[in-house]
Order: structure tokens, then sequence, then C-alpha cells
């Protein structure tokens, strides 16, 4: 489990094949070895991705990705020297300050417009239409890993504000038109909606 608090950048050093899948190593920056050296086997949410450490040779981390998630999410598309969203699971106790995210992604998403209003920046997503209804105004999503509040929801679309220290501390300052984000929309959305539909059958 995570947050969507993003904890650092880290660099991807190499992106090679491995069986039906990938082997993604990423240098990770120096604010989060700080705060103890991980293990193999820990968690860690790589562009809102939750993947598994299996190797920690040379002070980087490599993670495998299989089939599915290559295809759910923008991991597939990252290259060496790409920068990615970092963020370690939550540990029990800690302060919840984005909200509940899982880092299985619900699909991708496109990015449709950038307005910048000063300081800040409105950015525009296109989405799957069958994510539209787990979006609500002043509802929560996870872009790349990112714990957001939503502004404007629309069937196919939906808006975010960025402050400064958002853009400067994730990857979604460097987005550009066009660009493809891993999208994970509310838990509680989803189980709400099954519920629901298990008391109308």
């Amino acid at each position: 489990m995570f947050t969507g608090l993003v904890e650092g950048l880290g660099t991807v050093r190499g992106s090679l094949p491995a069986g039906s899948g990938q082997r993604l190593v990423i240098e990770p920056p120096a604010e989060l070895l700080a705060g103890g050296l991980p293990q193999l086997g820990d968690s860690i949410a790589v562009n809102g991705c939750c993947l598994t450490i299996v190797d920690l040779g040379g002070g980087q981390w490599s993670f495998d990705v299989g089939e599915e998630s290559l295809n759910r999410t923008n991991l597939g598309e990252l290259t060496p020297g790409d920068v990615v969203n970092l963020e370690r699971a939550l540990a029990v106790g800690q302060r919840l300050g984005g909200h509940f995210v899982q880092g299985h992604i619900d699909g991708r998403g496109t990015v449709a417009s950038i307005e910048p209003d000063g300081e800040w920046i409105t950015m525009r997503f296109r989405l799957p239409a069958a994510l539209g209804r787990y979006l609500v105004e002043k509802g929560s999503i996870a872009i790349d890993g990112v714990s957001l509040t939503v502004v404007e929801a629309l069937p196919e679309e939906f808006s975010v504000m960025l402050i400064p220290h958002t853009l400067a501390a994730t990857t979604l300052g460097r987005r550009k038109v066009g660009d493809t984000v891993n999208l994970e929309v509310d838990l509680l959305a989803k189980y709400v909606e099954r519920l629901l539909a298990g008391r109308t059958a």
C-alpha cells in the first residue's frame, strides 16, 4: 500500500528483455537511500506501479516487469536516462498524507493540455471511458503514482491543478502534451461499485 506522495526521482539505467517481460534497473536518489536501505523483495512504486526489488547490485534497484504490467502501464516506454517517480511502501503508523494507493494501475491516460496559471499549472488528461465513472470532482486519483485531487471530471477527460512543489518534486513537471501516464482510480470507488452491483443483482 502507498500514499501517492512521491519520495524521490530515480533514473532509469537499464531496460532489458527478461522472458516475456522486462528487467528495469533504476538508480535511486540519495534522499531515498538516506531513509534506510531496502531489502530484496521490498515493494516500490515506480511511476505508481507496485514492483518488487529483485536485485540491489551496484547501488541500483532492479525490478522484473511482467507482460501484464507492460501492457497496462507506461513502464515499457522507459529508456536509459528517463526519470521516474519512486515511493516506498507505507509502514504501519505513518501518516497517510495522500490517499490509499495500491500501485495497481487501472489504465493509461494521455496529457491533453497544459495551462499555466502563474506558478501553478492546470493539466488535463484523456482517460479510457471505462475509468471515467470512478472520477468525481474533489475526489482522488493517482497519476504516475502522484496523489492528486480531481478538479473537473468528464466521462473521458479530467483535470488537476499542480502546485510548484509537485511540478518540481515529481515527473509531472516534465510532462508534455501527448505523453502517456499511469492512472489508478480511487480504490474505495471500485469497492463501492462492486458492492452496489451485488445488491442490485
